[in-house]
Formats: C-alpha cells, structure tokens, sequence
C-alpha cells in the first residue's frame, strides 16, 4: 500500500538525489577547517537540544541582536563578508538583516548557547521563510503551497560568507533542522542537499525532524535508507517515525524485523504505533501477538497499548470482547482513563445496550473519574439516537453542574434534533428559545432542525412563523431552511403553494440544491404529474445542478406509476453512463412498478442486472419479488426462492414469509403453510393473533378445517389464545366438514380463556 503523500512528490523527488552520495563524482574543493578545540560538532551540539526551542523572543531581547530595521549591528565586525550590492533595497536590506542574524549565530555558538542559537535561526526561518529570494529555487511548476524557496539565499550567505568560521558546520545543521520542525520540507531538503556536496556531517537530530516531516509520504523511506548509508546511525525516535509513518503493514513489519534482529530495544510508544498500524487496518485479531512479542523484548503494554486494542475490537463491532479486555485490565490492577471508557461507551451505544452502558457509567463514577467534554457528548448524542431524550437532558445538566465544561453547540444540537424526532415539537421550541436567551447563537443551523421537525409534521404555519423570526433576528436563511419549507408545503398538499416558493427560492439569490429539485419533483410525482416533473428534472440538468441517486430514484418511481417501464430503465442507463451508481432504493423502485404491473420476468431480469452490478438486495427487494410470485399464483417458486435465501443466510422480513403463509392456505397448502409458520418462529420473528386469523381464514374458506385447527395449538405454545372471531370461524367451518371430533376440544379451550 503506498504512503500518502502530505508534500508535492515531483519536487522532493527531484531533490532526493542531491542527498545520495556519488563517491565517482568529483566534489567541489572543501576548505580548510581549523581545528575545533572547544567547539561541539554538528552531531554533538544538535544532541545537546533535544527538547523544544527557547521562544525566539528570548533572542530578540539579546543585547547584541541585530537591529530591526535592517543592517548590520553596530559595532560588530564584519565576518567573511562579500560585499556585492543588489538592484533592490528591499532585497539588499532582507539580506543585511539574514546576515546579521547568521553572525549572532555564530557568537551564541561559541558561547555554548545553543538553545539561544537554536532560537536565533527559528525567528531567521520565520522571517525569511516566506520570501522567494531572485536567485532562490524556482518550484512554481509544482504549485507547491506555502513555499519559502529562502533555502537556497541563506545556504548562499553561509558559504560565501561564514565558511572560514569553525562553527559554520553546526549552522548548517541547525538551519537545516529549523526548517524541518518548521514544516518547510522542501527547503530542509534543500540544505542536507548542500551539506551532503560540501562534505559536512548532518546529526541524526536533523534527520529525525525531517523524517517526521515526511513521515508519510514516498520520500520518508528513501531518506531513512540514505541516513544509514551516510553513516548516521538512526536512533530509537528515527524508528519509531519511519514505523508509525508506514502505510504497509509489511513494510513496517519487515523494518520492525529488521531493527530487533540488530538487538536494538524499542520503545513502547513504537509498538503502540505498530498495534495502531494494525488497529487500522482491520487487524485487531493479530494485537494480541504484538503483545506478546513485546513482553519478549521486556516491555510491558502501558494504558494507551490496551485502549487502542479496545478500541480496534469496539470498531470492528466486538463490543464484547473489548469488554473482555477492559475487565482483564482491571484485574491486572490497572485504571483506565476516560477515553478509554468513552471508546467503550460510544460502542455500547451504537449496539444499544442499555443495561452495559450503565454498569459502565456507574463503574466512572465509583472510580471517581471526571468526565470530558467528549465522553459528555457521546452520551448526549447516544440518548439522543436512541429515543432517549430525558436522560440526554439530564447528562446537559449534570454536563452545566460540574462547571468544568460546557455544553456545546453539537450537544443543543443533537438534543434538539433528538425531541424534533420524536415529534416533541412544543418541548423543542422552548428548548430552543432557551438556548437563544442564554447563548445568543447567531448560527441559523438551530433554527433550521426545528423548522424542519415542524415541516415533517405538516405544521407549516409554525414553521413560517420561525422563519420570520430568525429574518426578523438579522439572520439569514440557508438553502437548508428553504428546503424544510418546501418540503412542509408539499406535505400538506399544497402544490401551487410549492412550486410558487421553489421560483420564489430562486428569484432570492439562493441557489437550489439537488436537494430543492428532488423535494418538489417528488410530490409532483404522487400528485401523478409526472410529465411536471420530468420538465423539472431537464431544468436542473440544464443549471448544471447534479442529480443524485434519490433524484433519480423519484423519476423512475414517477415513470413506474404511469407504466412508462422503458423511459424508466433509459433514465437507469442514463444513471449508468455518468457514473452516478444506483443504490438498492432505484432499483426497488424499478422492481415494485413491475411488480404492480406483474411483469414477473422483467422484476426478476432488473434483480440480476442489480447483481450483476455489485449490489447487494435489501430484504424489501425480496419481499417484492416473492409477492409478485405469490400474486401470480407461483407459490412454489416463491418456496423455492425463499428457502434459497435462507440457505445462503440472507435476512429477510417477516412480510416475507407472511406473505408465502398467506398464498399457501390461499393455494390450499396447509402443511406447507404449517412448516412455513415454524421456520418463522425459528428466525426469531413473533407472530401475532393477526398472522394466524389470516392463515385460518383462508383455510377454512377452502374447506380445509382439520388442517386450520393445526394453527391452534402452535398460537397456544408462543402465548397466543383465539379470539372470538377465530372461535367462531373454525366452529363453523368443522361442523360444516362433520369434523365434530375437534369441538369439544374447541369448546372446553373457549371456555377456559373466558370466551
């Protein structure tokens, strides 16, 4: 798998081979350094810093910094200086002030002041970095964004002018190590590339910046490889990069092979980035090995170890065994921290276990854990999918006690959208208007989800007067805002009033989405207008306005009802031919019309075509096409069909199988029917009084009473006793077969359930 790639690769690539030692190749002439008694190396004053700069501040209040306008500071002598002028005064003045800070550079190294020197050459990057010198690297074919190009001036002033200093080499390194933890990639490049041609050693420090800045791209390999190849040797931190920033389990695998055979211990935090690599690409199962290998190497997994395989296993939907995990942990004496409980918690809520989410809640809270923001919000959220709006509100409150966090905007949001679905209309508003008073939001977006819950319920009066309060407000409305408005006056019925607002969008200054398009085409095809419709759809393809797969799905819908099967399969090829891929929904549609129409073999030849394009059939399909067999009388291909789709393990609906029962006692099939009703209960599906009513009914009316009274002892098992009306109806239909055997069976039942 390849890396993906942050920075432009043609330009670090075309950089990279300038870093490659040619031995063959002739070098230019090196001067003659003199020797450094008290001076560090370059490897061995990047050692010394390894924690992060002073500010640069610090430098600037320096008695000795350079003046801010421009120059050379007073007084100071002038140190290998080549004094050519430039054209322009801005430039000759940008570099007087490089120079300068070059110079305190060089005085803060021979005072042994290197985080004071680190500092200098940060400020000198930030000031310079983003000016393209005229002799700079010219990039601009790469459109590279914030590039600097000042590598290559600042690398000129330090040959031309500092190369006789003894101190220059450490320069050179720091330099190159600013611009990597600067980000500036390309022109950290730039210097190892000058360094590299003028002989001079690059510490290992340097390389680390820079290989975290190119940690996931194509080039970080390369340069780890040419790291070693120049002798550096690479450090626990260098590893670590290069295996947190691979992409390829197998390149990371074989590095880690590679590192551990060479007897070099590793630290947790590069197994942590291992078992991540794994964790995301799907393969929490082989964790576990990791762990072991780690235990091998005598390195215990620390919190962050065990939250990432909690975490892979709740992703992968194992909410159980990462339950697991969290258990072994506590029991290894461990605490777990609130991330890790909300990873937990999040889970839990996606599977709906109400009962875990609890225990869990009540497991923080003995602990004497604080909860986050975050761990606040999943649990808002969470209530709030699933229905449960109080206890959404009461986590608010107790979030608004604890006065150490607040309330965000996602949190009224998913609160507010959570009572709009449960048609909480009234509670929603107040809701509203209370977040409105106390936090002045000038966002629309509040407004919108509520204006939305009352356009689905139809209340498109309240909707209107919302609408013009949030004008009123200064507000403005969005598209969005429009769009529920739209929507509420096609709910009612209203199409005149709809396609008034839909020009009245337009005239606004808003542009309308595919979104607006589909909402009014939509009811213009239940109102049967489809030829409206149609003309409505030419008009968004004219604007320009892409169609999506639920656009398309209405028009087929549209075409379906007025029988216009062949305009309906073009539009499907229409979808085809600029790449807008059907979901399942455009397909069922185009199954039911066929269906309604009972054209078994076109419904039929529209569900392979489905298969044949890589999709996989919604139970709804299914319950389509085993209708339409039943419909047609073909019950026993819908049995076969049915029990095909059982054997593969495909989930069906119980109005799948309902609907075989019901065509089978219509068919004069009882023991079909009878074993059909098991396989139903064995799926896990409850029937009801009215499932059995139904079977008994058409039954009966067939003549077939001894076969309808089988039902009765199977309602029996599963807590269901015949009502009245079945009573009545298998007493009629047995004494008019003279099977008088079963009514004393049937009466003594009646009068044991009070009937």
């Amino acid at each position: 798998m390849p890396f993906r790639p942050r920075l432009p690769l043609p330009f670090l690539l075309l950089l990279l081979p300038h870093l490659r030692r040619r031995r063959s190749s002739p070098r230019p002439p090196v001067p003659a350094w003199r020797p450094l008694s008290h001076y560090p190396s370059a490897a061995a004053a990047a050692a010394e810093v390894t924690e992060s700069e002073e500010d640069a501040a610090a430098v600037g209040r320096d008695t000795r910094a350079p003046p801010s306008i421009g120059g050379i500071a007073r007084g100071a002598p002038r140190v290998g200086c080549n004094g050519g002028g430039a054209a322009d005064d801005e430039e000759v003045e940008r570099k007087a002030r490089a120079v300068a800070r070059i110079k305190l550079c060089h005085e803060l190294l021979r005072e042994r002041r290197w985080r004071a020197m680190r500092a200098a050459l940060a400020q000198l990057v930030t000031e310079q970095g983003y000016i393209v010198f005229p002799e700079a690297l010219s990039i601009d074919h790469y459109h590279i964004k914030n590039r600097s190009g000042s590598a290559a001036a600042l690398c000129d002033i330090l040959w031309n002018r500092f190369r006789e200093c003894d101190s220059n080499g450490c320069v050179w390194d720091a330099l190159a190590n600013s611009y990597a933890r600067a980000q500036m990639v390309h022109d950290a490049l730039y210097v190892l590339s000058k360094m590299s041609s003028l002989n001079m050693q690059i510490s290992v420090f340097t390389y680390d910046s820079l290989l975290h800045g190119l940690r996931m791209t194509n080039v970080a390999l390369e340069l780890f490889e040419e790291m070693e190849s120049c002798g550096v040797s690479p450090s626990e931190y260098s590893h670590s990069i290069i295996i947190n920033g691979l992409c390829s389990m197998e390149e990371a695998l074989d590095l880690f092979e590679r590192v551990t055979k060479e007897g070099m211990e590793l630290e947790i935090v590069t197994y942590n980035s291992l078992i991540n690599g794994y964790r995301l690409l799907g393969l929490t199962k082989e964790i576990p090995k990791i762990i072991q290998m780690m235990r091998g190497q005598g390195v215990e997994p620390d919190l962050v170890t065990y939250t990432i395989l909690i975490a892979g296993h709740c992703e992968s939907g194992d909410v159980e065994e990462g339950m697991k995990v969290r258990k072994d942990v506590l029991d290894q004496g461990l605490q777990l921290n609130i991330v890790t409980y909300s990873v937990l918690l999040n889970a839990l809520f996606k599977k709906g276990m109400f009962c875990e989410i609890d225990n869990l809640l009540g497991e923080i809270y003995n602990i004497g854990l604080d909860m986050d923001v975050i761990a606040y919000s999943i649990l808002i959220h969470g209530y709030c999918k699933l229905g449960e709006i109080e206890k959404a509100l009461q986590v608010c409150n107790a979030m608004c006690s604890s006065q150490r966090v607040m309330p965000t905007s996602l949190n009224h949001f998913s609160i507010l959208l959570g009572l709009c679905k449960k048609g909480l209309l009234v509670e929603a508003r107040w809701y509203l208007e209370n977040v409105a008073r106390k936090y002045q939001p000038t966002d629309v977006v509040f407004y919108n989800v509520v204006i939305d819950g009352y356009a689905k319920l139809g209340d498109i009066v309240n909707a209107v007067r919302l609408y013009d309060q949030i004008t009123v407000a200064g507000m403005h409305p969005t598209i969005v805002t429009c769009n529920s408005l739209l929507y509420g006056y096609c709910k009612i019925g209203d199409l005149q009033l709809a396609e008034s607002y839909f020009r009245a969008i337009q005239l606004s200054g808003l542009l309308p989405t595919a979104v607006t398009y589909t909402t009014l085409m939509d009811a213009l095809s239940e109102a049967g207008e489809v030829n409206t419709m149609l003309s409505l759809f030419d008009e968004m393809v004219a604007k320009r306005i892409k169609a999506n797969a639920v656009t398309y799905s209405v028009v087929v819908k549209g075409l379906c009802k007025q029988l216009r099967f062949d305009e309906a399969i073009n539009v499907l090829k229409d979808m085809d031919s600029k790449g807008i891929n059907a979901d399942p929904i455009t397909y069922n549609t185009l199954i039911q019309g066929f269906c309604e129409s009972e054209n078994v073999q076109m419904a039929f030849h529209i569900h392979d075509i489905m298969l044949c394009r890589g999709l996989v059939p919604t139970p709804v399909t299914y319950n389509l096409l085993i209708n339409v067999l039943c419909l047609k009388g073909k019950v026993i291909q819908a049995e076969i069909l049915l029990e095909s789709l059982r054997e593969n393990g495909i989930k069906l609906r119980k109005f799948a199988y309902t609907t075989l029962i019901k065509a089978q006692c219509a068919k004069g099939m009882p023991i079909n029917a009878v074993l059909l009703v098991g396989k139903l209960l064995d799926a896990g599906f409850e029937a009801s009084i009215e499932d059995f009513s139904a079977a008994i009914n058409r039954l009966c009316k067939r003549q077939f009473a001894k076969e309808a009274f089988m039902f009765v002892p199977i309602m029996l098992s599963v807590g269901i006793y015949p009502d009245t009306q079945i009573y009545c109806v298998l007493g009629r239909a047995l004494q008019k077969n003279s099977e008088l055997v079963y009514l004393p069976i049937l009466n003594a039942l009646a009068v044991k359930t009070g009937i």
